[in-house]
């Protein structure tokens, strides 16, 4: 069965328009994407919970449906973007992916109504190293080698990569720079620079996060990068009432559509245990 998906808006505390898409019947939860993505990369997962589950699917701004990033562009101006969509959807249950991980969690602190967070391979403990370099190959308007760059440097990709010269890898992000809609490269590697400003602004928060009070459900995939178990293996510690989840064979795409490496059915029989156990 599939259910049918419309469109919504609210707008943020600094007059930012956040567009977001609603399918499913039942509680509510926010399903809040990570970089290099739309609220449509979790269109699989939120089918499979929509019977269950009014879900919610934000643009994160500067992408989709949603209004730019503005300058200055910060966490804080996530946080108040996922809370004007908490307030908008009464939602007491979010699923964070990736940056959209670090941007709940922070929004859970201040937000008592956010009862249960799923936290998804935030990447606190990312390098950043690559950044001048990537920022530097976008203002030359060099799109593919930016990717090329945000890849290697955020080990997103398997570790023969490495291995594969750079011009090579610079001519098959080329190749598919375009593809996708508002899903392709070409429009969401520019969104890039502010997620990784995300990572350096919170970098030092997790101790912070001991303070909160919400249930947490940490996620992870068995063969993902290890700066991102670490980072799990930290909240692990810190989080107050967290439990702890690892996909067998599955990477940092696990949450996301089934063509960018997701399960969807699978993350979705877990979120539903999480969120539905009272």
């Amino acid at each position: 069965m599939t259910h049918e998906m419309t469109r919504e808006t609210v707008t943020s505390k600094d007059g930012t328009t956040v567009g977001y898409r609603r399918i499913g019947r039942g509680p509510a939860v926010i399903l809040l994407h990570g970089a290099m993505e739309t609220g449509l990369a979790h269109s699989e997962l939120a089918e499979a919970l929509a019977r269950d589950f009014t879900c919610f699917l934000p643009d994160r701004r500067g992408r989709g449906t949603s209004g730019p990033c503005g300058a200055p562009h910060g966490v804080r101006d996530e946080v108040e973007d996922l809370r004007a969509v908490l307030a908008a959807t009464g939602a007491e249950r979010v699923l964070g992916v990736s940056s959209g991980a670090i941007i709940t969690l922070l929004a859970a602190l201040e937000t008592p109504a956010l009862g249960k967070a799923a936290i998804f391979e935030p990447p606190f403990l990312a390098d950043t190293a690559w950044l001048p370099r990537f920022e530097r190959e976008l203002a030359a308007g060099k799109v593919a080698a930016a990717l090329v760059t945000s890849m290697l440097g955020t080990r997103m990709g398997p570790p023969a990569l490495d291995r594969v010269p750079r011009p090579i890898l610079r001519a098959m992000a080329a190749a598919g720079m375009n593809r996708g809609g508002e899903l392709s490269f070409r429009s969401l590697v520019p969104t890039l620079s502010a997620d990784t400003r995300i990572v350096l602004e919170t970098r030092d928060g997790i101790e912070r996060l001991g303070r909160l009070d919400a249930e947490v459900l940490l996620l992870g995939g068995e063969t993902s990068a290890p700066y991102l178990k670490a980072g799990l293996d930290r909240l692990e510690e810190v989080l107050p009432k967290a439990s702890r989840i690892e996909w067998p064979g599955l990477g940092h795409g696990a949450t996301g559509n089934a063509r960018m490496g997701g399960r969807p059915e699978l993350v979705a029989r877990d979120l539903r245990r999480f969120f539905l156990d009272q």
